[in-house]
């Protein structure tokens, strides 16, 4: 019989080019993903979703880009019981931006390792972003799985066999390719994004999809969306016929979600 008690709960809280969290909770663990948003924006997003980043004991950090990393500081002094997790290279990186983390909170967390923390393995992956050294996590509860991988040129073959056939997706799709290019933004930028060591347009989320999506896939939330070069009518349209061209059933299979920087995603169970 299942037990409801022992699902995995998880709001996508906030994600764009403007601030990136997302909220996963076990029967032992309260976990925050990135915490790319003020202190204040976070708590009430929690709020929004019926919690309370008192209960949060755990805070992951992808890299130091301030969407990620603007309210891990803050946070963490403000709720003593979180141990912050990251790897050196980011620690390093973020020094500076985020102010004192006390030490007995400041938690190392390897790329390309899977820790254990009681009812939960999160295993990270390390990805081409030019960040000091960004990695994505794949959360494993109870047979099910959740993966986030966002900020990333490009998708290996080796991460997409990480983190293929999950049950729930958080995949990037930052920009339109045509709006990007004839956008406003100077060359160099235009270029760092459309880099390998930059972020994934509408059409490669689409194909990184097209690898992972299996049998288990229940949910796919279409992530951190440019708000000068995207739109997100136009990233939900490219994914889901891209997706519809190569057979699978959009909306029957699993589903296909929009995310924002302002409101938080409804709780779901995995």
């Amino acid at each position: 019989m299942h037990n409801d008690s022992d699902d995995m709960k998880i709001s996508v809280l906030s994600s764009g080019s403007g601030g990136n969290c997302t909220y996963i909770e076990t029967n032992q663990h309260h976990i925050l993903l990135d915490a790319g948003l003020s202190g204040v924006r976070i708590e009430r997003l929690m709020t929004s979703i019926n919690r309370s980043m008192k209960d949060v004991d755990m805070l992951l950090v992808s890299h130091e880009h301030t969407d990620h990393s603007k309210g891990v500081g803050v946070l963490a002094r403000r709720y003593p019981k979180i141990n912050v997790y990251a790897n050196q290279k980011t620690w390093d990186a973020m020094h500076e931006t985020i102010g004192e983390v006390p030490l007995a909170q400041k938690n190392i967390f390897p790329a390309n390792m899977t820790m254990s923390f009681g009812d939960i393995d999160i295993e990270s992956f390390a990805v081409s972003h030019d960040a000091a050294q960004a990695q994505f996590y794949n959360f494993h509860h109870n047979g099910k799985s959740f993966v986030v991988v966002t900020d990333t040129g490009y998708l290996s073959d080796h991460i997409l066999g990480i983190i293929r056939n999950a049950n729930a997706y958080v995949l990037e799709c930052n920009h339109d390719v045509e709006m990007l290019r004839s956008g406003e933004y100077p060359w160099p930028l235009k270029q760092r994004i459309l880099s390998d060591e930059g972020h994934l347009s509408n059409e490669e989320g689409a194909n990184s999809l097209i690898e992972c999506i299996g049998n288990n896939t229940e949910k796919v939330f279409i992530g951190h969306r440019s708000h000068h070069n995207n739109v997100k009518e136009l990233a939900h349209l490219t994914v889901a016929s891209m997706l519809e061209e190569h057979d699978f059933a959009v909306g029957t299979d699993f589903d296909l979600l929009d995310t924002d920087v302002e409101k938080a995603s409804k709780l779901f169970k995995l």
